[in-house]
């Protein structure tokens, strides 16, 4: 059974999560703060961990981060702080989604299914397919309706950090950092220019995309 750590000071919610996720089929282990969310980490083999960031002892960027000195549990951050900076020091800290209080139970379990699908998928292929393109990791070529796009450097490497984390959300440091390096880590303006172009090249309607989504003020996600 997929073991499931809850994290969260509220103890309504952690109680609605842990009946809710055990009526799917889910092994629920809950916890109300920081240092109890550690413990239970270190004494219980974990598939996922749901963290809430407002917690008493410790803040939940806090957990994430040393949670991260050991471990690679993929990590789903609940929170009632709408601000894009928090979503931002979550992620960069080492979560892998984020989802904003009040929440859906039907997009918490599908945000859910997406994290554990990644965590427990093989290698990735080196040919990742969409209804719309096809991106060749292992040959660095695209094609669209059976011809080859040209894409520049700067396009693949930026399509290529994307299509290497399917359905992740993806921050607009890291991008910035992998593609043109650390000194580039502020430089939203140039993410918002190539992604345009990736899109007219590879989207069928590059205004309304389906598989290079924009999380506005935050990053960016592939959806295959």
């Amino acid at each position: 059974m997929t073991a499931i750590l809850v994290v969260d000071d509220d103890p309504h919610l952690l109680r609605a999560l842990r009946i809710t996720l055990q009526a799917h089929g889910y092994d629920v282990t809950t916890a109300a703060d920081g240092h109890s969310a550690l413990l239970s980490a270190t004494q219980n083999p974990l598939a996922l961990v749901i963290l809430d960031l407002g917690l008493p002892d410790l803040d939940g960027t806090a957990v994430i981060r040393e949670l991260r000195t050991w471990s690679r549990v993929p990590i789903l951050v609940l929170s009632a702080r709408h601000g894009s900076e928090d979503k931002v020091d979550a992620l960069d800290a080492g979560a892998d989604d984020y989802i904003t209080k009040p929440f859906g139970l039907d997009e918490l379990l599908a945000r859910l299914r997406a994290l554990l699908r990644r965590s427990t998928d093989p290698a990735l292929e080196p040919v990742v397919t969409t209804d719309a393109f096809t991106v060749d990791l292992e040959k660095h070529r695209v094609t669209r309706d059976g011809l080859d796009i040209r894409l520049t450097p700067t396009e693949w490497k930026m399509l290529e950090v994307l299509v290497r984390n399917p359905e992740k959300l993806v921050t607009q440091q890291q991008l910035l950092s992998e593609v043109w390096g650390p000194a580039y880590a502020k430089e939203t303006n140039y993410l918002r220019v190539y992604m345009a172009q990736l899109r007219r090249k590879l989207e069928p309607e590059a205004a309304a995309p389906r598989h290079l989504i924009t999380e506005p003020g935050i990053g960016y996600r592939f959806l295959p």
